[in-house]
């Protein structure tokens, strides 16, 4: 019952309140306060509308309470490769469970590039040449493409250690897009090996394993059906176990891991969180 206190409470002048509750007075075509004589009191028409207006703003304002307070408890959403989620990212995720336990994460693993100023996503990590146009982008790290296969599955004697040790072997490829530049695939590797050594083979010289996806050629490579070029980044644990191993002394430049988050985000300093955890990692 008092324009000014509204005023106050608004941050506007008290002639604004007066001209929103003119305006709201045309629209509903009575008037909704008796002015004179003072105190200020509501009308017949006023006292219809104010429950309903009161229990509606209380309502928004419990709602936006509640989805304020829950917004960082809520899981950030990350997009990367099928591969790179699982072979590198959901392997981390207890890690970054004991870091912030307040923000899970929710992966999404994907070979689409989803928009991230759409919110499709919160951040992504993108594995690319350059640096991804489609947001604020931080390079990580980058990787290498190495060939290496499962020693369970070697046949006795057998030795993996020069290229000419290639011939008879299960190649598996896996589909490079035509505008991946430089794709390490078995030809480049086999290409860049003639200037290394005399005695290389030709490729079909192999046997050869296609899949259409880079994760389910890792797996391959992991199940022992034959040897792949992959990155050292997404078999680093295969790696450092010994379940997968790198003789072949040649590798192939991969590419940078960036983070990317879109240009402005309410969540920027969980964001800014997570590439710090994933530039440690490096």
């Amino acid at each position: 019952m008092s324009f000014k206190r509204a005023a106050v409470e608004l941050c506007v002048t008290p002639t604004a309140v007066s001209h929103q509750i003119r305006l709201l007075e045309t629209y509903c075509g009575h008037a909704l306060f008796r002015r004179q004589p003072r105190p200020l009191s509501l009308t017949e028409a006023g006292a219809r509308l104010f429950p309903v207006i009161r229990d509606g703003l209380d309502a928004f304002a419990v709602a936006l309470a509640s989805v304020r307070r829950d917004g960082d408890n809520q899981p950030l959403r990350v997009t990367t490769t099928n591969a790179c989620a699982s072979h590198w990212l959901v392997p981390l995720l207890s890690r970054w469970r004991k870091r912030r336990p307040d923000v899970p994460l929710e992966v999404i693993g994907t070979d689409a590039v989803l928009n991230l100023e759409a919110r499709d996503a919160d951040v992504a990590i993108r594995i690319a040449a350059a640096m991804p146009k489609d947001g604020v982008g931080t390079e990580l790290f980058r990787d290498r493409f190495v060939p290496v296969f499962n020693p369970r599955f070697v046949s006795p004697g057998k030795v993996l250690k020069r290229p000419a040790d290639l011939r008879g072997e299960v190649l598996i490829h896996w589909h490079w897009p035509p505008f991946v530049p430089n794709a390490p695939t078995w030809q480049r590797w086999l290409d860049a090996a003639r200037s290394k050594w005399r005695d290389v083979p030709e490729i079909n010289e192999m046997e050869h394993l296609n899949f259409r996806e880079e994760l389910h050629a890792i797996d391959a490579v992991i199940a022992g059906h034959g040897i792949g070029i992959c990155s050292d980044v997404l078999i680093g644990r295969q790696l450092q176990t010994g379940s997968l191993v790198h003789t072949l002394p040649l590798s192939l430049p991969g590419y940078g891991f960036y983070l990317v988050r879109p240009h402005s985000h309410a969540r920027r300093g969980v964001i800014d969180d997570f590439a710090r955890w994933l530039q440690s990692l490096g």
